[in-house]
């Protein structure tokens, strides 16, 4: 019953400082709204960015490696005259691999055929991102199909003319619906709709099924040298369950260094990539914000914490003759003390809660303008509020130690 006396007393204590100082009162909560709103809008931010981070990672394979001439990632002295003579990966190392590898759940090869122009009838769609692919590519990727289905076996090995098409793509050509079934022309050649892919949108990456078409690699020999440089080859292999990408690697680079018969002591001539590279060296990015963000709000919340510390010595110097009746009715130095403490702890999560509804503000505007999934982690939350509790208490401790200190005769006569 006391503890629940002393937090009403102190919340309509803190409750009138408002009301009657609102000025004042809410220029020294602003350190601590824009305190807390740093902070959590910044990891906030943070989370967001890792979670579309890992989404595109994982349509990606999140344990495939991928067998390129290029490594993704490079440092300042990136030797690009060196990975320019490699040689792309082809056919055979593809064959071998697949033959070889005891680690390998998956292995496709696919090639990129660039932008085209495909229609059906009337329509057409444009900027198209044509991509052959054998038949693993569904194990190796990870993507979702509306209608339809995809390739079989038999169609990836005779080289059937089907194809599966972007969600945008459907949407152009066929505005009244019931793509499935129908003949579609790229390139010169007629091929049957089987599937449409399920709508994606673009992830950070920039990549996007929404105007791709996909068909089996045997059927683009017919039209192209899948084994070019100009379509970007590329081998990716998908670990099997329980192992790692690194599992992966390991047996990977021995395989192609034997396929490719590279000698002892020599330089591999292909580069294995995985996505989580890309998410390990951005993570360290992110914990870069998460010290900024800290430093930054830090700052802030320590402006708004002297501000809290004037607001409650200026409260005990008004209320000196209630604390002085309060002690002279028997009160303890631990109320008195208790009193103004949590009263300054209110104070401070009233900012809080100002400064965390303007990050929930932020977050609907940002998903209404960027069509992205806002991460607001309720650790995040927990946390912001915390800081706010440990500023109030910081700020209040010393003006409420010396209120519990006055002389109850001394504080009555005070004016």
């Amino acid at each position: 019953m006391l503890v629940i006396k002393l937090i009403f007393e102190s919340f309509r204590f803190a409750f009138d400082a408002l009301r009657h100082n609102k000025l004042r009162t809410m220029l020294s909560l602003l350190g601590v709204t824009i305190g807390i709103f740093t902070v959590i809008s910044v990891f906030s931010a943070v989370d967001t960015l890792r979670a579309n981070l890992q989404k595109s990672v994982n349509k990606l394979g999140g344990n495939s490696v991928y067998v390129n001439k290029w490594p993704w990632l490079g440092g300042e002295d990136f030797p690009w005259w060196k990975y320019l003579q490699r040689p792309n990966p082809k056919l055979k190392d593809f064959n071998e691999l697949q033959k070889r590898s005891q680690t390998a759940g998956a292995i496709s090869y696919e090639i990129s055929m660039g932008g085209r122009t495909i229609k059906y009838m009337d329509h057409t769609a444009e900027g198209v991102d044509i991509n052959a692919v054998t038949q693993d590519h569904n194990k190796v990727s990870d993507f979702d199909i509306a209608e339809g289905r995809y390739f079989t076996d038999i169609d990836s090995r005779t080289g059937a003319a089907v194809a599966l098409i972007g969600y945008d793509i459907a949407n152009n050509l066929f505005p009244q619906g019931h793509p499935l079934d129908k003949q579609i022309k790229l390139k010169g050649r007629y091929v049957t709709v089987i599937g449409v892919f399920a709508k994606e949108g673009k992830d950070m990456f920039g990549n996007s099924n929404d105007k791709t078409v996909l068909i089996p690699l045997n059927f683009a020999r017919d039209m192209v040298d899948v084994q070019s440089d100009n379509y970007q080859p590329t081998i990716i292999v998908k670990g099997k369950k329980g192992l790692t990408d690194l599992d992966v690697e390991s047996e990977l680079e021995g395989l192609m260094r034997s396929i490719r018969r590279i000698k002892p002591g020599e330089e591999d001539n292909f580069s294995l990539n995985r996505a989580t590279l890309i998410s390990n060296r951005l993570d360290e990015v992110f914990s870069f914000l998460h010290v900024a963000g800290l430093i930054i709000g830090g700052f802030s919340i320590l402006v708004g914490g002297f501000g809290i510390a004037n607001i409650m010595f200026v409260s005990v110097k008004e209320r000196t003759n209630i604390i002085g009746i309060q002690k002279s009715l028997g009160a303890k130095n631990y109320f008195i003390l208790l009193q103004f403490l949590i009263e300054a702890i209110i104070l401070c999560l009233f900012g809080g809660i100002v400064g965390l509804g303007l990050v929930y503000l932020g977050t609907l505007a940002v998903s209404a303008i960027a069509d992205l999934n806002i991460v607001l982690d309720l650790s995040n939350i927990i946390f912001g509020m915390s800081i706010a509790v440990v500023i109030g208490i910081i700020s209040g401790i010393i003006p409420a130690y010396s209120a519990s200190r006055l002389d109850p005769v001394e504080a009555i006569r005070t004016n």
